[in-house]
């Protein structure tokens, strides 16, 4: 019997948007203060009812091998049972922010 594979659900900030992607593969990168996000997990093109932003996000990630997402920008990383569908949502009147890169310059 061949071991189940392993799915994740990876939220992110990106632009002021909300990113849900799923992959096969998700670990700490070599490039320090990055995630890597590997196999990425789409819907199968058999479905008869198409989300165009499952489309929309399938298209913006085509030819992507691997994905490296910075850590402060990560709102989540869940281990689940099957696959969601992918969206972008707006993150504008949410509570979720992307952490602050670096602290502003105070001016006398």
């Amino acid at each position: 019997m061949k071991p189940k594979k392993s799915i994740y659900r990876v939220i992110f900030v990106n632009q002021e948007k909300l990113y849900e992607i799923y992959c096969s593969q998700v670990f700490q990168s070599d490039m320090y203060g990055f995630i890597e996000v590997e196999e990425l997990i789409f819907g199968e093109r058999s479905q008869l009812l198409v989300d165009p932003g499952e489309e929309r996000l399938q298209s913006e990630f085509a030819g992507v091998k691997r994905s490296y997402i910075p850590m402060p920008s990560i709102v989540r990383i869940d281990e689940v049972e099957k696959e969601g569908t992918p969206k972008v949502t707006d993150s504008k009147g949410s509570n979720i922010s992307a952490f602050p890169g670096a602290m502003p310059k105070k001016t006398d």
